[in-house]
Order: C-alpha cells, then sequence, then structure tokens
C-alpha cells in the first residue's frame, strides 16, 4: 500500500478518525490537503505529524459551503497538481432529541455538514479524477446509515444520504477507473461520540456509553485508528475492484 508522494485529502482532518488517518497516509509517504473547520487543530495536526512545508496543505473551510469546498480543491491542484485520494469524512453529530423537538436550524446545520458537504467534495475532485483516469475515494459514513436511533434523526437521516449519494457516485465514476466507497464506523471512542452521550443525558454521559457498549457484540467502542485502518486499505490498490460498498466497523452493532 505505497503512497509516497500520491496526494490525498481529508476533510474532518483535525478530528480523531481524520486525525488517525492523517498519520496514516504521511506515515507511508503522502502529500496532503487537511481540511477542518478547527484551523488550530489542523495546525496541532501537522505539529504533531511533523509534516514539512513541501508536504502538506492546511485549509479552514466550512465544507457546506461550496465555495469554499472548490477553494480547498484548487489549492491542492495548484501545489501538488493531481489528487489520487480523498477522504470525505468531515462530519457533526448534532444534539439528541425528539424529532417533535428539533429547530429547522439544527436540521439545516446537520444535514448542510453532513450531507452538502459530502457532496460538494464528490462535486469538485470526481472530474479531477475523471480527468486523470484514476482515484480513490472514501466516504465516512456511519453504522447510522443502516439503522434507527431515537433522538438522533438529522444524524440518521444524513448518513443513510451519504451511503446514497455513495452508490451513485460509484456509479458515475467506475469507467473514468475511480472506485467510490464509505466506512461506516459505529461507536468510537472519540469526542464525537462523548458528545452524543452527554447530550443523550446530561451529566451521565458514562452510563449511556455503557449502555452503547452493551448493546455492541465485542464490548467495546471502536478506536480512531481502526477507522483510519479500513480508510487506508479502502484507499489503497489493495482493495481494487472494490467500488459502491460499505463497509461496517461496528464490533457487529448493525448484525443483530
Amino acid at each position: 500500500m505505497d503512497f509516497k508522494d500520491k496526494v490525498v485529502i481529508i476533510t474532518g482532518a483535525a478530528g480523531g478518525i481524520g486525525k488517525a488517518t492523517a498519520k496514516l497516509f504521511a506515515n507511508e509517504g503522502a502529500k496532503l490537503t487537511l481540511v477542518d473547520l478547527n484551523k488550530e487543530g489542523l495546525e496541532e495536526v501537522v505539529s504533531e505529524l511533523n509534516l514539512s512545508d513541501e508536504d502538506y496543505i492546511i485549509k479552514e473551510t466550512d465544507v457546506s459551503k461550496e465555495e469554499q469546498v472548490k477553494e480547498y480543491v484548487d489549492l491542492t491542484l495548484n501545489k501538488f497538481g493531481r489528487i489520487d485520494a480523498f477522504v470525505n469524512n468531515a462530519g457533526i453529530e448534532g444534539k439528541v432529541m425528539p424529532i417533535v423537538e428539533t429547530s429547522d436550524a439544527l436540521l439545516d446545520l446537520v444535514l448542510g455538514v453532513n450531507v452538502k458537504g459530502v457532496y460538494f467534495g464528490l462535486k469538485h475532485i470526481m472530474p479531477v479524477m475523471m480527468e486523470q483516469k484514476s482515484g480513490n475515494i472514501v466516504n465516512v459514513a456511519s453504522v447510522a446509515g443502516f439503522i434507527g436511533s431515537p433522538g438522533m434523526a438529522p444524524y440518521i437521516a444524513s448518513k443513510h444520504a451519504v451511503l446514497g449519494i455513495n452508490k451513485c457516485a460509484a456509479l458515475e465514476s467506475a469507467s473514468f477507473g475511480i472506485r467510490v466507497n464509505a466506512v461506516c464506523p459505529g461507536p468510537v471512542d472519540n469526542r464525537m461520540m462523548e458528545s452524543i452521550q452527554e447530550s443523550a443525558a446530561p451529566g451521565h454521559g458514562d452510563e449511556v456509553r455503557k449502555q452503547f457498549e452493551r448493546d455492541i457484540p465485542i464490548g467495546r467502542y471502536s478506536t480512531n485508528e481502526e477507522v483510519a485502518n479500513l480508510i487506508y486499505y479502502m484507499s489503497s490498490d489493495k482493495s481494487s475492484g472494490i467500488t459502491g460498498t460499505a463497509y461496517r466497523i461496528d464490533g457487529g452493532m448493525a448484525a443483530k
């Protein structure tokens, strides 16, 4: 799985999964465009990975805004000249609340980042890869794309949407030598799950975690590194022949 001098864009790169994924690619010599709304977090990633100036770009970006998505794509092409892999990872959890209490603003926020962000990334990166006649795309969805969960309707809806978009993108790009797949984590031991736990039961997040873990056959959350390993594999030529699929990494949660 040689990524030396390959160009990889990772959105949501300041978060747990994004950072772990960036580390894997950096260790293999990839050139990285790291995208996130949290610029300080991106700078911390660059510092932790000890990246050389010629090997990375960081771009503070609201992925729900198409013009900002186009900016990170253009910056990548201007510096590196191509895009070999795209990890379409940026996403937010929203808040835990019933459908009948969900505000229009919250719905717009979650769907904007989780659906439009994925869509706009594909819209502007697929043409680059089509011209190259090569490229691998991984859309980070969720086990939430397969199941329902009370209080999480905007997030659930967004991840179902990502899986539908994933199939369409794979079909539209396959003849150009591009593969498009989705990676679907269950609960992961990171900030997002901590936020969901606390939102579900303020002050009792640990109890919520225990309940989640009881529902996972292997009895624990996945790690950021485990999810990154799957993203890395699906981005590599070791997974050639696979496109239009959605791989769960959920400890067996959705198998029940």
